[in-house]
């Protein structure tokens, strides 16, 4: 299994790459890695003789471009080229943590679409409170969204959940106001009408008050309710461990206390970790692009690779795929 790496995207490249491919390299001996980037900075991080092949460039994309623009000039850009291994059948997947916006106009420019996925969806796995986690999906891809991409949405989801996560029948909701059937904009309403015939476990309307409670193991919407759910979660883990962090060192007393709370407050942080879960999956490509948080560290860009090797075994791509034509089918019989 082949995975090329964005080794100059996010904010601790080019180490955390470097350090989370080696980390991988110890633990699946059927991965083979390719990093982009540049070689000079690249190899200061990899010890003599590790089986990492490195395709060198010295262009990158930065958080400053425009993603479309950067990603249709920058021929040569790190992120791009890695995309170009999966096109050229150098590569199963790619990963990367750089500009979000530009991964995903590099993956529909070089590795393309599934047939019959109109728009791709950007999907994080995001914690919930028993540890088992949630994907939601869009998250940024597309701001504006016909039902018929809820629908998609919702089908390629739901395989992901069963394909990766090893959820036999993965709950499917649909982020609304109230979970009533009527409830939403005229979206929402012709989604709910969809998903309700779709065939996939579907739960109904959720609200966003019970994400983390797990109400659901999978959740649509258009991708930009989907990306303020996702950085009002991320700022809300962000704000309550550094509330704690604060109230536990103010006093001596509470100096001992935390003392005593520290295996507690190391599982709190594991729960509402992004990096236990991987990175966000482009999904509707026509090949396994995975976009790791900027600020990934070595463990969050491991994760991303696990993540990947899952897709690429189980076939998720192809599952996909063979599913959306069997509902194109299918509508057109009823037709």
């Amino acid at each position: 299994m082949r995975i090329a790496i964005d080794a100059m995207g996010g904010d601790h490249a080019p180490e955390a790459p470097v350090k989370g491919a080696l980390k991988a390299l110890e633990i699946f001996k059927d991965v083979q890695i390719t990093l982009v980037g540049d070689e000079a900075k690249i190899k200061p991080y990899l010890p003599e003789g590790t089986a990492i092949t490195i395709l060198h460039t010295d262009e990158q994309i930065t958080s400053e471009d425009e993603p479309v623009k950067a990603a249709r000039r920058k021929k040569k850009a790190s992120m791009v080229l890695a995309a170009q291994e999966v096109k050229e059948g150098r590569a199963d997947a790619c990963i990367s943590a750089g500009n979000t916006g530009a991964l995903m106009a590099a993956g529909l420019f070089t590795v393309g679409r599934i047939k019959g996925v109109d728009r791709p969806a950007l999907s994080p796995t995001l914690p919930t409170a028993d540890g088992q986690g949630f994907l939601l999906l869009d998250v940024g891809a597309n701001m504006d969204a016909k039902p018929e991409h809820l629908l998609q949405y919702a089908i390629i989801g739901s395989t992901y959940a069963q394909q990766v996560r090893g959820i036999a029948s993965p709950r499917v909701g649909l982020l609304n106001v109230g979970t009533e059937s009527e409830k939403g904009n005229a979206l929402y309403k012709a989604a709910f009408n969809l998903l309700e015939q779709a065939p996939i476990h579907f739960v109904g309307n959720v609200e966003g008050r019970d994400l983390l409670n797990s109400v659901a193991d999978v959740v649509v919407c258009d991708g930009f309710s989907g990306n303020v759910v996702l950085k009002t979660i991320e700022g809300t883990a962000l704000t309550v461990m550094s509330m704690l962090k604060e109230q536990l060192t103010a006093t001596t007393i509470s100096k001992l206390a935390a003392a005593v709370l520290k295996p507690r407050l190391k599982g709190l942080k594991t729960k509402l970790d992004y990096s236990e879960y991987g990175g966000a999956g482009l999904f509707g490509l026509a090949a396994p692009v995975i976009k790791a948080h900027g600020s990934s560290d070595e463990h969050a860009i491991f994760s991303a690779i696990r993540q990947t090797k899952t897709m690429v075994e189980k076939e998720v791509v192809v599952i996909i795929e063979r599913k959306m034509k069997e509902i194109e089918n299918s509508l057109k019989e009823e037709l």
